[in-house]
């Protein structure tokens, strides 16, 4: 809080001349400002004037609020106004402060600031640079009044005054989110980070976080995938990734309503983003895939939970999950047969299927091929076919083929499964 020092206060009192540098325009241009009319003190207000500082520096307030009260009633002209509320304003902060030091878990009723910085922000007396300062500290004051509309009125006047603290913007667009206005609030701060990435800054994760967070319980989900992929583009975590895939298509109440075979595709982009977390995730994903016929896939995956810690050596369910795949594996036989076959098919059903077996051996060259075999000869769920292809040419390093592939999937909701994929093709590596 910017208060009038005591030596500037001594010397304007003393004299019945501002001796304060002040930044308004009306004021210390020159001596002559300096001297105007204007900035001059009556006797009625010079002497309660020293009184209330001596008191506020002895930090008896009683003292002081009666100095002030006379410096109120005395008051004639704008200047002499605004010394009595600059001081009212620092005598109700000090009050503040000193209740919260004697009692640090009491609430903090910060309404008593309302009227002196209101008086400070219409005094035409009060410095321009102060005024914006003081309708910051107003709309602050709103806000934690859970008075919305109030505070954005005053923070909207800070801005127009040149107000500069950094955290200004932010706090419109809170003020704007918690009034309702969720659309115009995350508008607001994506603007903020598109011109703080054009400046060379990196915008607060926490940005991303408040926007998601906010979107979702207004339950926007459009928005929230939208700034999930925002999010995650920024910030790559093996974690973030983990939250965002959770959210997105894993969990009961996800944003995108998935099957447990939809659900594959977004465990194989877990596993791309090494955000398989524990032995849950890799014993949801071995099992699925095992259950629909890839057990290569599913050895492979409780292999690497195994190896990496996250699945203990003794998990029944990881014993009885390897058996089974191993066992399926040496029924499958090798799946060269199955290639003639697809080729010599009238459809391509066999040639899809068996390209999901190479993809889950990590064999991407032969499934892309069979892929491409299976769309050519049609009969099969083209979002389907593009989407794992997509994925094959991904997890190949052939990010223009894949992003090819995963815009030719049209239909929800596979089409928001291949777009977190086209997500991952873009961000930085985790």
């Amino acid at each position: 809080m910017k208060t009038i020092s005591k030596l500037a206060l001594i010397a304007a009192f003393a004299t019945g001349t501002s001796g304060l540098a002040l930044s308004a325009p009306a004021f210390a241009k020159d001596k002559k400002a300096e001297e105007a009319p204007a900035m001059k003190l009556s006797p009625e207000v010079q002497k309660p004037g020293i009184a209330a500082q001596t008191a506020l520096t002895a930090k008896d307030y009683a003292g002081a609020q009666t100095a002030i009260d006379q410096i109120d009633a005395a008051a004639k002209t704008d200047y002499e106004k605004y010394i009595g509320a600059a001081l009212r304003y620092q005598l109700e902060n000090e009050k503040l402060v000193a209740a919260q030091t004697a009692n640090p878990n009491a609430p903090m009723n910060e309404t008593t600031l309302a009227k002196p910085l209101d008086a400070l922000i219409a005094n035409p007396a009060t410095p321009a640079a102060d005024r914006g300062k003081y309708a910051y500290r107003r709309g602050a004051l709103a806000f934690n009044g859970k008075q919305y509309p109030i505070a954005l009125q005053y923070f909207a006047k800070a801005k127009d005054l040149g107000y500069t603290n950094p955290d200004l913007g932010l706090q419109i667009v809170k003020a704007k989110m918690e009034s309702g206005d969720v659309t115009g609030a995350t508008a607001d701060l994506d603007a903020s980070i598109t011109q703080m990435t054009a400046a060379g800054q990196k915008a607060p994760e926490d940005y991303y976080r408040y926007a998601i967070a906010k979107s979702y319980a207004a339950k926007r989900n459009a928005d929230t995938m939208a700034w999930l992929k925002k999010w995650i583009a920024a910030y790559p975590s093996a974690k973030n990734w983990r939250d965002v895939l959770i959210l997105s298509g894993i969990q009961a109440n996800a944003l995108i309503p998935l099957d447990e075979a939809q659900k594959v595709d977004v465990f194989r982009l877990m596993r791309a983003t090494n955000s398989l977390a524990d032995q849950t995730d890799y014993l949801q994903y071995a099992d699925s895939v095992n259950r629909r016929g890839l057990p290569s896939e599913a050895q492979a995956v409780i292999k690497e939970g195994l190896a990496a810690g996250k699945i203990p050596a003794s998990n029944t369910m990881a014993k009885g999950l390897l058996a089974d795949a191993s066992k399926n594996i040496a029924n499958d036989g090798p799946l060269s047969g199955l290639e003639k076959r697809a080729a010599a098919a009238p459809n391509g059903k066999l040639a899809a299927g068996t390209a999901d077996a190479y993809l889950g051996q990590n064999n991407y060259a032969k499934s892309i091929e069979l892929y491409r075999l299976a769309l050519t000869k049609g009969g099969v769920d083209a979002d389907d076919v593009n989407l794992h292809m997509g994925i094959a040419l991904a997890r190949s390093g052939d990010k223009a083929g894949a992003t090819t592939a995963f815009s030719a999937v049209k239909a929800s909701p596979k089409a928001d499964v291949a777009g977190l994929w086209t997500t991952w093709l873009g961000a930085p590596a985790a």
